[in-house]
C-alpha cells in the first residue's frame, strides 16, 4: 500500500523539516535577525526572552507533553532525550529573564498576554494530537528551529551578564536519524509536514508580534 511504502529515492522527514525551517523559521524572520545583531536594543532583548519565557519556559513543555502521549512508541526514546534537553533550557530561560529585569512597558501588554497563553495551548494541542507523526514533526521543527534561537538567548546572556550555558539535546546525526524512521511512510511524513508548519506558523507569530511591540515601543 501507498502509506506503508518507502518513499525511495525521494527527501526523507528530516529533509522536510529542516527545508520548512530554512523558509519558514525562525532563521528567516528580520526581526530575529536584528535581535541577534549588535545594534539590537536592550529592551528588545528583553521582550524576546520574556516572551519566549512564556511560550517555553514552564514545564512540561512541548517535548513532555508529546512523550506523555507518545501515539509513535518508537519515538519515546528521542522525545525523552528532548525534553530532559530542555529542563536545562527552561532554567537557562529563567536566568536569562530574571537578568533581563521586567517586560519593557509597551501598549497593549493585555493583548500580548493574551496572545502567549494561546501560542502556548496551540502547542500543547500540537502535542498531544493522536495523529502519528503530527507531535515528531513539531518537536522536530521546535529542536531545528531552537538553533536559531539559541543564538538570541546567547547574545542576550552576553548582554544581560549571564553565563551561556550548552544545550543539551541529542546529537543532529540522532535527531536526523530518529525523525526520518518516524517519517517513514507517506502517511507519517504528511503529518511531519503538518506538525512542523504548525511549529513554525508559532514562532513567526511570536516574531511579528515581538516586531509590532518593538515599533510601538520605539516609535
Amino acid at each position: 500500500m501507498l502509506d506503508t511504502a518507502q518513499k525511495g529515492g525521494q527527501a526523507s522527514a528530516w529533509d522536510v523539516v529542516t527545508e520548512l525551517g530554512e523558509a519558514d523559521g525562525s532563521v528567516a524572520h528580520p526581526h530575529l535577525s536584528l535581535l541577534i545583531s549588535p545594534a539590537a536594543a536592550s529592551r528588545d532583548l528583553s521582550d524576546a526572552v520574556h516572551a519566549l519565557c512564556a511560550v517555553h519556559g514552564d514545564p512540561p513543555g512541548l517535548a513532555v507533553e508529546a512523550r506523555t502521549f507518545c501515539v509513535q512508541p518508537d519515538a519515546c526514546d528521542w522525545l525523552t532525550a528532548v525534553a530532559d534537553a530542555f529542563v536545562g533550557e527552561r532554567s537557562y530561560i529563567a536566568r536569562l529573564a530574571a537578568a533581563a529585569g521586567p517586560t519593557p512597558s509597551t501598549p497593549g501588554q493585555a493583548e500580548t498576554e493574551a496572545a502567549l497563553i494561546a501560542s502556548r495551548h496551540a502547542l500543547e494541542t500540537l502535542a498531544r494530537s493522536e495523529r502519528r507523526g503530527c507531535a515528531t514533526g513539531a518537536v522536530a521543527a521546535l529542536v531545528n528551529d531552537w538553533t536559531t534561537i539559541r543564538l538570541l538567548l546567547d547574545h542576550a546572556a552576553e548582554r544581560f551578564g549571564v553565563e551561556p550555558v550548552p544545550a543539551g539535546f541529542p546529537s543532529l546525526a540522532e535527531t536526523a536519524s530518529s525523525v526520518t524512521m518516524l517519517g517513514a511512510t507517506l502517511a507519517t511524513e504528511r503529518a511531519v509536514r503538518f506538525g512542523a508548519q504548525q511549529l513554525l506558523a508559532q514562532h513567526r507569530a511570536l516574531w511579528d508580534l515581538l516586531e509590532a511591540r518593538a515599533s510601538a515601543r520605539n516609535g
